[in-house]
């Protein structure tokens, strides 16, 4: 059963998506390339015109900004990231490799054995999510103000969020074999995405990651506010580290909640590799991104051990490192020339995708397992579900971003400006 199930089905708890992106609802990895700058310039703090800061005074010295391309590959590892999630949900799981389950019948394993081992280490795309969440955070918030961070991500995460917790509710109503029919008190309180800290259960399994997004925007909104700096996010990656090994110990329910250990060390990851791609490497990002490794691995074991029971740690943990090797690989430049513009619709479907492919797509295998070979049934509800998410993505989340974002942006234009943490 994958994590997400399990919360769900044990205490009701549950949580973001996993995808991180810009209030341009197209271009939140897509930023143009930076001019490089000069010891001594404005090189650690300085205005981004074009995202309406204000200037601040120049710190005497910092890392320089490299001038880089564009990271269409970025879209690219989300969407494998989410597919990888929907495979293991339909033939990784240790649900799905009970006898008599009520997805397909059989066990995966007898139906597919090849498909399954493969799939037993698809729940790794959540930790490959919240890396790039970390990265792709980081990078959208750079040069803008708290409102600006707000507003982005509402008009990116509510208006697929609420089309998917919609049509997951009605589809769980009129087949309500495999989940049950939620509630309607429950669907309405999943639209707020604060169920988790009501202590309600989720509509759709997958949504606990939302809970996991949600802290770490509240935390890294107090660095945005005080004004992104490559010395403010270091300090932040390090506090927040060293708060996320005391609290499980600390007795303390509310530093736990806030902290969130079980996922903060991959978004400090993705923190650091950031500030890779944006200063270039240096001993203290490698110490950073290295102890995040260590970290991971334990947590890592405990996913494997408590909730997955499907794969070995020993396989995670070279399945993580070569991810995280290949983000170094991003960070550093190599894949800069991958600059296929078409990835970036792939990576628009990666949100909707997350959001609607478990629970409605287990349904749909239950009632065509029979019908169709497996693996093609398999490759067909994935193709299907990616084909439902891009006419999300043009009929829903565009359309609806654009209204968000207009009506926001007045609403704070209306508040004044805001008081500002920043010195000087």
């Amino acid at each position: 059963m994958s994590q997400g199930t399990q919360r769900v089905q044990g205490n009701g708890s549950g949580g973001v998506a996993v995808t991180e992106r810009l209030a341009d609802p197209d271009s939140d990895v897509h930023q143009a390339p930076q001019p490089a700058r000069t010891a001594g310039s404005d090189a650690d703090s300085g205005p981004d015109v074009r995202s309406g800061s204000e200037p601040q005074p120049a710190p005497a010295s910092g890392p320089v900004p490299k001038p880089r391309a564009r990271l269409y590959i970025i879209d690219a590892l989300r969407l494998f990231a989410a597919i990888l999630v929907a495979l293991h949900h339909y033939a990784g799981t240790k649900r799905v490799n009970e006898v008599g389950n009520l997805i397909w019948d059989r066990p995966v394993s007898v139906i597919m054995p090849s498909v399954f081992r493969v799939a037993a280490y698809g729940w790794m795309g959540v930790e490959i999510f919240f890396v790039i969440s970390g990265f792709v955070i980081c990078m959208s918030c750079w040069g803008r103000r708290p409102r600006d961070f707000f507003v982005s991500r509402v008009i990116r995460l509510y208006p697929a969020y609420w089309f998917a917790v919609i049509f997951t509710s009605v589809v769980l109503t009129l087949w309500p074999t495999v989940w049950p029919a939620p509630p309607l008190r429950t669907s309405l309180l999943n639209l707020s995405m604060l169920q988790a800290g009501s202590g309600q259960p989720n509509v759709d399994g997958v949504y606990w990651t939302l809970w996991s997004e949600l802290r770490f925007y509240l935390l890294f909104l107090i660095v945005v506010a005080a004004g992104l700096t490559y010395r403010k996010v270091v300090v932040f990656c390090c506090v927040w580290g060293a708060l996320a090994v005391l609290a499980p110990k600390s007795g303390l329910p509310f530093l736990v909640l806030v902290t969130d250990p079980d996922a903060a060390w991959y978004f400090i990851a993705g923190l650091a590799l950031f500030l890779m791609y944006r200063f270039g490497q240096d001993l203290l990002l490698w110490g950073i991104l290295a102890l995040s490794w260590i970290m991971a691995q334990e947590e890592l074991h405990n996913r494997i051990t408590t909730v997955e029971h499907v794969s070995s740690w020993r396989g995670a943990l070279v399945v993580y490192t070569l991810f995280l090797l290949f983000m170094v690989c991003v960070s550093l430049g190599f894949t800069d020339r991958m600059q296929w513009k078409w990835l970036v619709t792939a990576g628009s479907l990666t949100y909707p995708f997350y959001l609607m492919h478990y629970a409605v797509g287990t349904t749909a295998i239950h009632y065509l397992h029979d019908r169709v070979d497996a693996r093609v049934l398999l490759a067909g509800v994935i193709a299907a579900g990616l084909l439902l998410s891009y006419a999300v993505h043009r009929l829903v989340e565009k359309p609806l971003a654009r209204l968000l974002k207009g009506g926001l942006t007045n609403t704070f234009e209306k508040l004044g400006p805001m008081p500002s943490l920043k010195k000087g």
